[in-house]
């Protein structure tokens, strides 16, 4: 593999998945893989999972690592042509190419403006690193994609399915700020690529990204939709067709106990206790966040050995 920067980018899911899987059950089987080899991680916004499991990660295959919190340090410009007169001290033309002499893979995280969407859809960030770097590139989340979290849903559920064919439901849920689309547009594509029953569930003027979205059913009723489901994966997103708005904050939506059912409960994480989703459903045994979390080590681990392995 010579870069993961969206979930498409495995050409064999399913297998990529078991791999992960028996990678989890040894972590350290390959711990020499990566000797001698450097990933660089560049943080554009703060994380806590994704910061701790890409370096676990890294260092179960004896990389170095190194971290660098972007915005702390200088402010990179990204437009071809500009009169670096005002706040920004370098261009991504210069740090991409020196960074890649530091590094063997370079990650990179980097949110959305939620303000202008054809920016956002451009992702601005990712794709400079991916035109002027001369390593891989791994994507930690961007402006519209989060292909590690993606991959870490589909081992969970893959690990705790137990029928043939799961009813797989992603439903939105409120929460008191603006939040991008990535974590629901990686889950989105992960789904279409699994043997699943996959739904959607949110309020109208919620829906996503019709070209990421495409067939898959999309139910305005959250009751309706949660019927028989086997997994609810919660997630909050802002407007896409008014881009980057709350235009609704109805906690009706709230996943409680009652509507989960004997359904296993997901979320990416942080998530906002008794806003997205009530006490009962985050410490009752059909919760699988903490799973979920500890499975973003393999997800980055498997990943990463498969980058390493075409260096």
């Amino acid at each position: 593999m010579k870069k993961y920067t969206n979930i498409k980018d495995l050409k064999n899911l399913s297998k990529v998945i078991d791999e992960a899987i028996q990678l989890k059950k040894n972590p350290f089987q390959f711990e020499t893989l990566g000797k001698h080899k450097t990933l660089v991680m560049l943080f554009f916004n703060s994380s806590l999972r994704t910061r701790l499991s890409t370096e676990k990660a890294a260092r179960n295959l004896g990389m170095h690592v190194m971290i660098l919190n972007v915005n702390d340090a200088w402010n990179l410009e990204f437009e071809n042509g500009t009169i670096m007169n005002l706040k920004t001290s370098e261009h991504i033309k210069d740090a991409a190419q020196v960074i890649s002499q530091y590094a063997d893979v370079i990650a990179v995280r980097a949110f959305p403006t939620l303000i202008d969407k054809e920016k956002d859809e451009n992702e601005l960030v990712i794709n400079s690193f991916l035109k002027y770097a001369s390593v891989p590139i791994l994507n930690m989340e961007s402006s519209t994609r989060h292909p590690l979290q993606g991959l870490t849903d589909a081992i969970t559920i893959v690990e705790h399915t137990k029928v043939e064919k799961p009813k797989v439901v992603l439903s939105w849920t409120p929460h008191i700020k603006a939040l991008p689309h990535a974590v629901g547009n990686s889950f989105i594509e992960t789904m279409q690529k699994m043997d699943v029953e996959f739904v959607i569930t949110n309020p109208e003027g919620y829906n996503l990204n019709p070209e990421i979205t495409k067939n898959t059913s999309i139910i305005h009723n959250q009751s309706a939709a949660l019927k028989d489901a086997d997994f609810v994966y919660a997630k909050n997103w802002s407007s896409y067709e008014e881009y980057g708005k709350v235009i609704n904050q109805d906690s009706n939506w709230m996943i409680t106990k009652e509507k989960l059912g004997s359904a296993k409960f997901m979320h990416c994480l942080p998530v906002r206790r008794n806003v997205v989703v009530e006490d009962a459903v985050l410490d009752s045994d059909n919760s699988l966040v903490i799973e979920q979390a500890n499975n973003r080590t393999f997800a980055a681990q498997i990943v990463l050995k498969k980058i390493i392995e075409n260096l």
